[in-house]
């Protein structure tokens, strides 16, 4: 998935927004008589529409069958070329709902104001984390150890290849810093970073030596075959976050979200559903174990401490 000028976003946005308990009760305070809507409209970001309509477009045919009592009567899929776009959607009601990663997804509640509501697991993942490892002979035990250091994050825009193990080491007070190549110099008061573009490639990065150290996801270093990982140490590794939130616009009816959630929340005990669930890569939803609130403060903490790194 792509999301141009993310990093953009959120210093603009962050400063700006802070999120609270309030995001919930946004929903409720709308106008008590919304505009009647006879459409369910999911959203997505990539440059791939038609692989993605035709993936959502089960789930969003199956919502508007369960919503006709409240006069819906047809389920559609946008797909935006940009974050930007999305949000636009989403503040002006084109767009109803959106599924995303913690960091993306934050970006566009605080920029359209809307409101996450539930959790997916996707891919069968609840919640991931992200993993700092490296090789056993780089004589690396601790985070401490990367100070003077180069290490591989995904892209800027990822939640576990990027925001996650920043905010992490920032919270231990040490000093990343984004370099522009592997080969820049990296002071002994920082610990430089370079975006490897892919999960797998920072792995191949980190076993051909190309720089010292690497972060990804839990279940990306989990995959890394026994024989290889067996070679490897992990420095640290973060706080788990929500694999994807589910997020509706501002001023979606009380009643749509409250249905909405309600629907999705089983839907992974409907057998009529599977055939769905298996096209969005999604084994069920939820809402969230810690509650809404704590989720969602804990990653604004995050983003406001990459935000002030950059």
């Amino acid at each position: 998935m792509s999301h141009k000028n993310l990093s953009r976003m959120i210093l603009l946005a962050l400063p700006c927004v802070v999120i609270s308990v309030s995001l919930w009760t946004t929903v409720s305070a709308q106008d008590a008589n919304p505009a009647p809507r006879t459409s369910i409209i999911l959203g997505d970001i990539d440059d791939n529409p038609v692989k993605i309509i035709g993936e959502l477009q089960p789930l969003a045919d199956y919502l508007a069958a369960g919503l006709e009592e409240l006069g819906i009567e047809t389920g559609e899929v946008m797909v935006a070329p940009d974050m930007e776009t999305m949000i636009d959607w989403l503040e002006t009601g084109e767009v109803d709902i959106l599924f995303d990663s913690p960091y993306p997804a934050m970006v566009m509640v605080i920029e359209s104001g809307s409101v996450p509501v539930l959790r997916r697991w996707k891919d069968g993942v609840a919640e991931y984390h992200t993993v700092f490892f490296a090789m056993e002979d780089s004589g690396l035990e601790t985070l401490e150890d990367l100070e003077g250091q180069m290490i591989a994050f995904e892209v800027p825009e990822s939640t576990s290849g990027f925001m996650l193990p920043t905010a992490h080491l920032l919270e231990m007070g040490l000093n990343p810093v984004n370099k522009v190549r592997v080969t820049s110099p990296v002071r002994n008061d920082e610990i430089g970073y370079v975006f490897s573009s892919e999960t797998e490639t920072t792995i191949q990065w980190v076993i051909s030596n190309r720089v010292i150290a690497g972060a990804v996801d839990n279940e990306a270093f989990a995959r890394i075959p026994e024989e290889t990982r067996q070679h490897m140490v992990i420095l640290g590794e973060t706080v788990n976050v929500p694999r994807h939130l589910m997020i509706v616009r501002p001023d979606m009816d009380p009643a749509l979200v409250e249905a909405i959630t309600e629907i999705l929340i089983v839907m992974h005990e409907d057998e009529d559903a599977q055939e769905i669930l298996d096209s969005v890569n999604t084994t069920r939803f939820d809402l969230f174990p810690e509650g809404a609130e704590t989720v969602l403060n804990d990653l604004q903490d995050m983003l406001e401490l990459v935000q002030q790194q950059q």
